[in-house]
């Protein structure tokens, strides 16, 4: 194997693996190529498959997103919908730079993430840096998350300055701390009570437990939890949701089923 490797980089006069003491590393190269290698056999397999009737190989499919409800069910539909007797599809809820990060590296073919006035510049700069495109799948207005039972959950609208006695929940963004990494279209560094966590789970305990609140699209709201409600935030902003993907790569079947599901959900919503 590995006499085979090298000679294929030397066919292809570049670097695939970096080798060391500690083992081998891919580098940025041999990432890119194994991304077009890969379709190549995605596509060889799909010709097999139409005239043959037969898989020939396990269809593989990962995605990594923002902490959006509707994502997760679209994924679901896409794994539901999948025909193989075999599969080996990935979800990642992360944050927003190793979503970047996982794209732009091959470990995910499309990735789910969100612009507004206060990130489109900086994340689009890297996005063309990084040869990604983003495509928008909706645009909508900042809703506010919390409770049945919380104080503001009937009114027909909120205001920020109305939230400053709840804890504000937002997800923690690791070492990137730049405020165009927040997945919530409201600074935390605007709230007076902050509360960062990881996943969805904690998220919706402690807007429950804690009278707290999130800041989100507001889009397919309902999938989110049942105990859970959305109110409008009176903030002069848009939300517009999209994915990424590498820029010259055709999306597998998968990615373009995963992208039309998510469509269909916030449609219906």
């Amino acid at each position: 194997l590995t006499e085979s490797i090298r000679t294929l980089e030397e066919e292809l006069r570049t670097a695939i693996f970096t080798r060391s003491a500690r083992g081998i590393t891919v580098t940025r190269e041999g990432e890119e190529f194994l991304a077009s290698a890969r379709q190549i056999l995605d596509d060889a397999a799909r010709i097999a498959e139409k005239y043959t009737g037969k898989a020939v190989r396990r269809p593989q499919f990962s995605v990594s997103c923002q902490h959006f409800a509707f994502a997760t069910d679209a994924f679901m539909d896409v794994v539901k919908a999948n025909g193989a007797d075999a599969y080996d599809f990935t979800l990642r809820e992360t944050t927003t730079s190793e979503i970047i990060d996982d794209v732009s590296r091959h470990r995910s073919e499309i990735g789910v993430l969100y612009l507004s006035s206060r990130n489109r510049t900086p994340l689009e700069k890297i996005f063309k840096k990084e040869e990604l495109v983003f495509e928008e799948l909706f645009s909508a207005n900042p809703h506010v998350f919390l409770g049945r039972k919380h104080p503001l959950a009937r009114k027909q609208f909120i205001r920020p300055e109305e939230l400053d006695d709840y804890p504000y929940l937002s997800y923690e963004q690791g070492m990137e701390n730049a405020l165009y990494f927040a997945e919530e279209v409201m600074p935390a560094i605007d709230r007076r009570k902050n509360i960062r966590v990881r996943d969805r789970a904690t998220m919706t305990n402690l807007i429950l437990g804690l009278d707290g609140f999130t800041v989100a699209s507001g889009a397919h709201a309902k999938a989110y939890n049942p105990a859970i409600v959305s109110v409008p935030l009176k903030l002069d902003e848009t939300i517009s949701v999209g994915t990424i993907r590498r820029a010259g790569i055709k999306p597998s079947k998968q990615a373009e089923a995963f992208a039309a599901a998510m469509r269909r959900l916030i449609t219906a919503s």
